[in-house]
């Protein structure tokens, strides 16, 4: 059972993934249509063409390698400018970058059709080209705000119940648990408060100190007030309430921050401080959410996401470290699909999560890939669509620089002349995949111990 559980998170994501890919295809597409720019292709996937069906001027298909898509529009590139100012007769070029250029125009050329004269991509406005270029990215925050707001509003974010979830039988040192990572029990550790007060998992704390319980957070501030004070607790077992006392144990514990994370110290070191403890764990259930939560979560995942971006080199240089070598990987840094998708199967299996928490998760997993490709399409170098949008932008203040000192018009900023960048980024891309592929096998991250 646990078997076919995760292959079917691994085909829940995958089913979103190719969808997510296509529908950022669709972003560029439907612009392209209305700004009636030709498209002579839509195609999901890379390299040999499975399937395909031309639907009008355009081409629509699938192709054998899963790992993209693209929609082909005429006159990516401008043609070259001769001396005589004749684009029809081609200035001579030998070296190879030239070369890659001329090869590109040529072929951008070639396609074009009688009638396409004023439906090339290039001679678009450039606040139209950037709509296209921007319509696959924003396609993707869409769709990963909607996958929030499904998360956010329909299941809810775990929220901790003043349910016990398990009771500690001794408390161990929080500086013992950090040197050595132990939490077993050892001769000599005090036993926990809650163990000697007879609670046990499954039990709902009503009231302590006298007073009414029915907000973890609060009870756990009373608790961590209430050190070496005997005080009454009720709690409810089986539709009966138990009346104990209790006597919370002075002990250094985490400072938990506004999440109820632990508070670090520049070194990555809990933040400590001596308060009361008695060893227990909530249960977590789902809480839905008001629609004014979606936006600022989805802005907390695009912040997390930039500042991998931003120290990417550095995250994958981690990353291969880890692969060959018996360092750990990073939970916080990049993945791969197959990563993706182990971490969906590995949710789905876990029976015992409730399903509906299990769904959730593998909502907001597919939620925040969309956002990674949201900004990760945003880089500004090419292929991606971010270094289209740069060379909008860089033609734009060239011809705002000309008409302001009033010298003739530069014309369209030829982006073939980029193409031996983009041959270079397409390389380390597909080297990147590659590693953090090898690296999902070999040393995947562990999310759940």
């Amino acid at each position: 059972m646990s078997i076919l559980l995760f292959i079917a998170g691994v085909i829940f994501v995958a089913v979103g993934i190719a969808a997510s890919i296509a529908l950022h295809e669709v972003g560029h597409l439907v612009p392209a249509k209305l700004f009636r720019v030709r498209v002579t292709q839509y195609m999901i996937g890379f390299g040999p063409t499975l399937f395909s069906r031309r639907k009008g001027e355009t081409e629509y298909g699938v192709k054998a390698l899963p790992l993209g898509g693209y929609v082909s529009m005429v006159g990516m590139f401008p043609p070259a400018k001769s001396v005589d100012g004749d684009s029809t007769v081609r200035q001579s070029s030998t070296g190879m970058f030239q070369q890659l250029a001329a090869d590109a125009r040529r072929a951008a050329a070639e396609q074009l059709q009688p009638g396409d004269e004023n439906r090339v991509f290039y001679r678009l406005p450039i606040w139209k080209r950037i709509v296209i270029m921007l319509g696959g990215p924003l396609m993707n925050l869409l769709i990963g705000v909607i996958m929030f707001a499904i998360l956010i509003m329909g299941f809810g974010s775990a929220q901790p119940t003043t349910t016990v979830s398990e009771v500690y039988r001794c408390v161990v040192p929080a500086d013992q648990q950090q040197a050595t990572g132990q939490t077993d029990c050892a001769p000599g550790d005090p036993a926990a408060p809650a163990f000697e007060a007879g609670l046990e998992p499954g039990d709902r704390i009503v009231a302590f100190d006298g007073r009414e319980v029915t907000d973890w957070a609060e009870l756990s501030s009373w608790i961590r007030d209430a050190a070496g004070r005997e005080v009454p607790i009720s709690y409810v077992r089986d539709g009966q309430t138990i009346e104990a006392t209790i006597e919370p144990l002075l002990t250094e514990r985490p400072v938990p921050d506004a999440d109820g994370q632990a508070t670090l110290n520049d070194d990555g070191t809990a933040v400590m401080q001596e308060v009361g403890f008695i060893g227990v764990g909530a249960t977590q259930e789902l809480v839905p959410e008001p629609a004014t939560e979606v936006l600022p979560a989805v802005g907390e995942s695009i912040v997390r996401v930039a500042g991998v971006v931003l120290n990417l080199p550095q995250r994958v240089a981690q990353v291969a470290e880890a692969a060959f070598s018996d360092a750990p990987r990073d939970p916080e840094g990049p993945i791969s699909v197959v990563g993706v998708g182990r971490i969906a199967g590995e949710v789905s299996a876990m029976e015992e999560i409730p399903l509906d928490a299990r769904v959730a998760t593998l909502v907001g997993l597919l939620g925040s890939v969309n956002l990674a490709l949201f900004v990760f399409n945003l880089i500004p170098l090419l292929p991606l669509d971010g270094g289209h949008v740069a060379g909008a932008l860089w033609e734009g203040l060239r011809r705002g620089v000309a008409k302001v000192f009033r010298k003739p018009d530069p014309g369209p900023f030829d982006m073939a002349k980029l193409l031996p960048v983009t041959y270079v980024v397409a390389v380390l891309l597909m080297g990147m995949g590659a590693l953090l592929i090898y690296a999902d096998i070999v040393k995947p991250v562990d999310l759940f111990g």
